[in-house]
């Protein structure tokens, strides 16, 4: 069995677990932070829409630097829209998850800024931390807003104080 066949189980579910956190932030609220530090609602629902595709940029090149590609922050519009450029990301970056062949799993990947590298090791810990465990982060951080703004908050490795399955 390839690599990228193992994968794809986890991507789906995560994809699946942050598209109902998405679907669940109030469009009221885009100024809500939990601390002065922290990014607002308004800012942090788009980022994690938009992480998909930095998955794909992951699998499909051979290293980013910030400085050198822009790309654009989504605006919060409406949770749909979010949604909507979320699904666009998880579907971009599930086929090249299905293309990547085993032997790119190991190449060197590196992410910089201004030529100073922040990141360079083998593409599976790029995909790994840079992008799913990142995404994974962010959905938590969506998880406590929604909580302190008293909205449900979606089950993702079991139920949550919300879900009402019997446990």
């Amino acid at each position: 069995m390839a690599f990228n066949e193992l994968l794809l189980a986890e991507l789906d579910e995560e994809m699946k677990k942050t598209r109902t956190t998405l679907e669940r932030v109030p469009t009221d609220k885009m100024d809500f932070a939990p601390h002065a530090k922290s990014m607002p609602m308004g800012k942090l629902a788009p980022h994690v829409a938009q992480l998909a595709g930095f998955g794909l940029t992951i699998l499909t090149t051979p290293e980013f630097d910030f400085s050198k590609t822009s790309t654009p922050r989504l605006p919060f519009e409406s949770t749909a829209q979010l949604v909507r450029a979320f699904d666009e990301g998880a579907a971009k970056v599930r086929a090249a998850l299905q293309a990547t062949p085993d032997e790119a799993w190991k190449e060197t990947w590196k992410l910089s800024f201004q030529g100073k590298t922040i990141f360079a090791g083998q593409r599976f810990l790029a995909y790994r931390q840079m992008f799913l465990n990142h995404l994974v982060h962010h959905r938590a951080q969506l998880g406590v807003y929604l909580r302190l703004n008293d909205k449900a908050v979606p089950a993702t490795y079991g139920p949550s104080a919300d879900d009402k399955m019997g446990f």
